[in-house]
């Protein structure tokens, strides 16, 4: 049985990208919102294993982690003449190889505008804001920083 993740990427993969047609033409025009185009990056980021989450970029030194209910959130988007570039901002689970999540995260969110949008992307910056650790190794790390304080007094 394909499990659901599977699916929705071969739904994604199997699109054949249209150019996007932002001229006035005899049935209207078709205009695609940045918001848009952030909430496919984000959906498609977030799909890849090791993705911990959206990062909201460096606000006062702190990357947070964002929900998925703000997909477009830790996206900067700038579409012009049927073309775009990506910021991704993300954090990714402890244990995974950076540069192996990052590649994948640009494929995914390449072929998913293209394939949704039919705009062509010229690039997918993946900004890594941060670790995400596991529960237990951060109640680790956490209790280990508290003893090192004690000590410290």
């Amino acid at each position: 049985m394909m499990s659901e993740k599977k699916k929705n990427e071969e739904k994604v993969k199997n699109i054949e990208a249209e150019k996007v047609e932002t001229e006035e033409i005899d049935e209207g025009s078709i205009k695609i919102a940045d918001e848009v185009v952030g909430i496919i990056t984000g959906l498609a980021a977030t799909e890849i294993d090791g993705v911990a989450g959206m990062s909201g970029g460096i606000a006062g030194g702190i990357a947070d982690m964002l929900g998925r209910k703000s997909l477009s959130k830790g996206v900067k988007v700038e579409v012009s003449d049927e073309a775009a570039t990506v910021d991704v901002y993300v954090i990714i689970n402890y244990g995974n190889s950076i540069p192996d999540v990052a590649w994948k995260i640009q494929d995914n969110v390449k072929q998913a505008i293209e394939g949704m949008t039919g705009l062509n992307v010229k690039a997918v910056n993946v900004h890594v804001q941060g670790v995400n650790f596991p529960e237990e190794e951060q109640e680790e790390v956490e209790k280990n920083e508290v003893e090192e304080v004690e000590t410290e007094e």
